[in-house]
């Protein structure tokens, strides 16, 4: 037992040491074999239990989804429909389990600029840069944190602040109500004004 609880202990150890270094790292300059050297182990031992450092990125944030399966399942379908599937997609994924994890996600990088810039580098890298490639569309890397600003928007209004009505709104009137503007911003022509 002392053995199981010592070895628990050391995973957690290692796991939060993950965590830090990529905090103060950054996602994007991270690397497995950094990430080895600070933990004293071999990095072909991260390569066999994570394989990627996105993979181990999910293990030490602890995150019970990951982004990049959700996001090829919304852009197979319809582009007509591509507003309705985010917004459907992102509210299952807040209404599940992963919700709870995702707001302490959120909070973290609202409250630590380390948190800040790697999650945003994570996000950056491993959802909008796949977003930005299937759109085809000009100004896409624009369209996409447009679209990331109304998404964290709605995840601090609902599931954080729990503002009401809409904390308690019926999902269909949400995903009707906010995926015109979700598609408008992907697939329509943005607004210039006179100045540019």
């Amino acid at each position: 037992m002392r053995s199981d609880q010592a070895s628990a202990e050391r995973s957690a150890s290692r796991r939060s040491g993950t965590t830090r270094y990529f905090a103060e790292r950054g996602y994007d300059r991270a690397t497995i074999r950094d990430i080895a050297a600070t933990a004293g182990v071999d990095p072909a031992l991260l390569h066999h239990h994570f394989g990627t450092k996105h993979d181990l990125f999910l293990a030490a944030m602890r995150l019970p989804i990951d982004p990049t399966d959700i996001v090829r399942g919304i852009l197979a379908g319809d582009p007509a429909r591509l507003g309705e599937r985010i917004v459907d997609t992102f509210l299952t994924v807040w209404d599940s389990p992963a919700g709870g994890a995702l707001a302490g996600m959120v909070r973290s990088a609202v409250s630590h600029e380390p948190s800040s810039r790697m999650l945003s580098e994570f996000m950056a890298s491993s959802v909008l840069a796949p977003v930005v490639k299937q759109l085809g569309v000009r100004e896409a890397k624009l369209r996409v944190t447009y679209v990331a600003s109304q998404l964290f928007g709605l995840a601090l209004v609902r599931y954080i602040l729990r503002l009401e009505p809409l904390a308690s709104a019926k999902r269909d009137r949400v995903v009707a109500d906010i995926a015109p503007s979700i598609q408008r911003d992907l697939t329509e022509p943005l607004t210039r004004s006179a100045r540019s």
